[in-house]
């Protein structure tokens, strides 16, 4: 069978919060054309059990001819408390359940040791995921680390290391194997003013999934306030401050500066297989009660960037 087949190469889809209720939203979003689903956990599994998520979860996909592209854990694993070790936990739950959901893919944040530089992170980074990632590859699972850097830098951070390039080569020279990778995205690269098009080329055999999330960069602001001045989404800002509006916003696709026809075509050009998973709940315009009228506006318009409806060739 042809791989773009209905694009099923590249499916479209969105992210779901995981929950013992996951299989109720999706069943209400479906209509709208979403191919594939991520469903996601903040630092727990809570009240979940994911073998019966899978049971419930599963038909109601199939049914509507989608998928789930992976499952997610975004805490911070790397740390000595309490809730570090159920994220690890978690971790290793959804890497024992992934192929339940029929997926091969568990994505979320590395961790880091809070406050410390990210270099200083690296050996317990290996500490952590090797083992993890050894016990991924026992069950066909790939592991993919969103780059997000949750507000911190190089020098000092609370939750992710993986939101700068020279930290996934420290990160992939300390577990060389080859099913740990990313959960990419060009959002999280330009609000650090780092042009993520180049990425595509030189990742693409790292770049497992991908968010599907924008920004727009306000270059007049950054011209006239710097990038210290100001930073990047809406805070309570003092009083004497709001004047100095933000120099990035996260954005949905089809809202931002990205250009998703090309990177759609580089994927596709370096042999991407796999989902597009839109991160709503991010867009200062379309939230509340148009969250999913910007999610499906970004459904749509990822759609068309892949190239619009598959047309079958003459025989």
């Amino acid at each position: 069978m042809n791989t773009h087949e209905n694009h099923q190469d590249i499916r479209i889809g969105t992210l779901v919060n995981g929950s013992p209720t996951s299989d109720n939203y999706i069943r209400q979003i479906l209509p709208h054309g979403f191919e594939s689903f991520s469903i996601t956990f903040w630092e727990t599994l809570g009240e979940t059990q994911l073998g019966p998520l899978a049971e419930k979860v599963l038909p109601v996909v199939r049914d509507g001819g989608a998928v789930i592209s992976s499952l997610g854990v975004f805490g911070n694993p790397l740390e000595d408390d309490e809730k570090a070790g159920i994220t690890r936990k978690a971790w290793e739950s959804a890497i024992m359940h992934a192929k339940d959901f029929g997926c091969d893919i568990v994505a979320g944040f590395t961790g880091r040791l809070r406050g410390k530089p990210i270099h200083a992170s690296i050996p317990r980074f290996k500490e952590v995921f090797l083992p993890l990632t050894e016990l991924a590859g026992e069950h066909g699972v790939r592991i993919a680390f969103e780059n997000c850097d949750m507000g911190g830098t190089w020098q000092s951070g609370d939750w992710n290391i993986a939101h700068n390039p020279a930290a996934w080569e420290m990160m992939f020279e300390a577990i060389p194997l080859p099913n740990i990778g990313l959960e990419w995205e060009p959002c999280h690269q330009l609000v650090s003013l780092i042009d993520p098009m180049p990425q595509l080329d030189e990742w693409m055999d790292r770049i497992f999934h991908v968010h599907g999330k924008d920004a727009t960069i306000h270059w007049d602001r950054i011209r006239k306030y710097g990038i210290h001045s100001s930073v990047h989404e809406d805070i309570a800002l003092p009083k004497v401050a709001q004047a100095v509006k933000p120099f990035a916003y996260h954005r949905s696709p089809g809202f931002g500066d990205s250009d998703w026809t090309a990177i759609i075509s580089r994927l596709r050009q370096g042999g991407f297989r796999g989902s597009i998973d839109i991160e709503g709940w991010h867009d200062p315009v379309y939230r509340g009660d148009l969250e999913m009228t910007g999610q499906v506006h970004a459904l749509n318009h990822l759609k068309a960037c892949r190239g619009g409806p598959f047309v079958p060739n003459p025989v």
